[in-house]
């Protein structure tokens, strides 16, 4: 088995070439909107939710390259949240991935309407012929209402309102798991439950995904307030004390660094132990939820 770095770099490849093939061309008509959201699309990051779609297809047994476009609108919706989330109104960040956000480069209004047009496309994906010929309508519905839901207001817009609701807030545990489970973990739930049911997996496969994506998903969310406290800026490619600057409810203000980290070492147990009955399939998953926990920490 190839090394795990190797092994994601890989597979980024492979979700850039989906990512600019599935993309209006860049000189299509108004070419101001999709240069913006070429912008933010190709602005760096590992790719790791789409990723996930095509490592869970593999772990079932499923053809990964038949799920790429999928795994393609997953990060379409994951880059338009970006791009809202750095906006003046949200966290007001000048910096992503080491580049300025979009909303410094082209403007608020853009920035919005470029975000939005990334999540409509999205949906426009999941119903494209790349799918459309090659999956039944019955499950696609099912891949488009996961992804609705995990996006939405039961999802991470969900979790994103509370977490803007409790700035500057002293916000009970509940209340900031609540955030967490829901403005991070919802879509990475999504982005491997997704691949278990394009790949063919069996409802108890399923549900196993589902259980490993929850629990890695709030890990990540932990992982990434402890990065704001002690990570590198140069090496994370934003500001940090972000979170501290905003008040923001986060798990490292509440309970402590250390409690943080130990927290999101068992729920990563947790989500890797979800996938007992999978064995060697799953290896995979088991080795980028132990990295995302681990990231430059």
């Amino acid at each position: 088995m190839q090394p795990l770095e190797d092994y994601l770099e890989q597979q980024r490849q492979r979700v850039e070439a989906m990512l600019d093939q599935l993309l209006p061309a860049p000189d299509a008509y108004p070419a101001r909107l999709m240069e913006a959201m070429r912008y933010s699309v190709f602005a760096g990051g590992k790719r790791l939710r789409p990723i996930l779609t095509l490592t869970a297809a593999a772990a079932v047994g499923g053809d990964s390259e038949a799920v790429l476009p999928a795994a393609g609108a997953l990060e379409y919706i994951h880059t338009y949240s970006m791009i809202h989330d750095d906006l003046p109104a949200m966290d007001d960040d000048d910096y992503r991935r080491g580049k300025l956000t979009n909303h410094k480069v082209y403007g608020e209004a853009m920035a919005i309407l470029a975000g939005d047009a990334l999540l409509t496309h999205a949906f426009e994906v999941l119903s494209s012929p790349p799918l459309s010929t090659r999956f039944p309508a019955p499950l696609l519905q099912q891949v488009s209402y996961r992804m609705a839901r995990a996006s939405g207001s039961f999802g991470m817009i969900g979790g994103q309102v509370m977490d803007v609701l409790s700035e500057g807030q002293p916000v009970p545990l509940e209340v900031l798991e609540y955030i967490h489970r829901h403005k991070t973990a919802a879509l990475l739930t999504a982005a491997v439950t997704v691949g278990g049911l394009l790949g063919g997996g069996t409802p108890e496969q399923v549900q196993a995904l589902e259980r490993y994506g929850h629990d890695v998903g709030w890990a990540f969310q932990i992982a990434d307030d402890l990065l704001d406290v002690e990570g590198d800026a140069a090496v994370i490619g934003k500001q940090v004390g972000r979170d501290a600057a905003l008040a923001k409810a986060t798990y490292p203000g509440l309970l402590g660094v250390e409690p943080s980290r130990q927290r999101a070492t068992v729920l990563m147990q947790q989500g890797i132990a979800a996938l007992a009955d999978f064995g060697p399939a799953a290896e995979r998953l088991r080795q980028i939820a132990a990295y995302i926990v681990a990231r430059d920490l």
